[in-house]
């Protein structure tokens, strides 16, 4: 999986007039939660870009202080008018301990009903999984190629290995519907049939 790898500086200082000086300086300050201790950090702005200007999962490594943090992104903060990013939180992997996390879904395969003419339309881009560190990964594959016309691809239908999907099983992620021009055809066709 990839991993981004941020240096960070330690932060002492708190509150509202630190922060502030702090990006200042181009420095984004950031909170690193869930393992034996929380850590207030802060990094530069151009650092954390890999991390958050993308629709990839990725794991963060922030070095702080001679220590390594392996982490997920759990949480940003913009600033309103800038659109700048004023804060960060990270959540600590632990090894034996449950995270959750949103996971990108892989469509892969040419789905049946596309081959008939119809449209696909993907209507979940990702879902949301409670599992230990050692099982994440980029992304999770699901399969279009036996998807036929007017069906959908359920939550349920998602192959959940090693980890529990939080999102309700009944949402449809992916379906294939007809196309006008298919309606037209079809509607054509029927009254032809019924001559016979």
């Amino acid at each position: 999986m990839k991993t981004i790898t941020i240096e960070g500086q330690l932060r002492t200082a708190t509150g509202k007039s630190a922060t502030r000086q702090l990006r200042s300086q181009g420095l984004v300050p950031g909170v690193i939660y869930g393992g034996a201790s929380e850590v207030n950090f802060s990094a530069e702005q151009f650092a954390f870009k890999p991390l958050v200007y993308t629709p990839d999962f990725q794991l963060a490594e922030v070095k702080v202080d001679g220590k390594t943090y392996k982490c997920i992104l759990k949480d940003l903060q913009f600033n309103k008018l800038t659109d700048t990013l004023t804060h960060v939180d990270l959540l600590e992997l632990v090894e034996d301990k449950k995270v959750n996390a949103t996971i990108p879904l892989k469509f892969v395969g040419t789905a049946a009903g596309v081959k008939a003419g119809g449209k696909l339309e993907i209507r979940l881009k990702s879902v949301k999984i409670k599992t230990y560190p050692k099982f994440l990964k980029e992304n999770i594959e699901v399969d279009l190629t036996s998807l036929e016309l007017n069906q959908n691809i359920r939550v349920q239908d998602i192959a959940a290995e090693n980890y529990e999907i939080q999102n309700s099983p009944r949402i449809p992620i992916a379906s294939v519907t007809m196309t006008r021009q298919l309606k037209q055809e079809e509607a054509a066709a029927g009254p032809a049939k019924g001559k016979k």
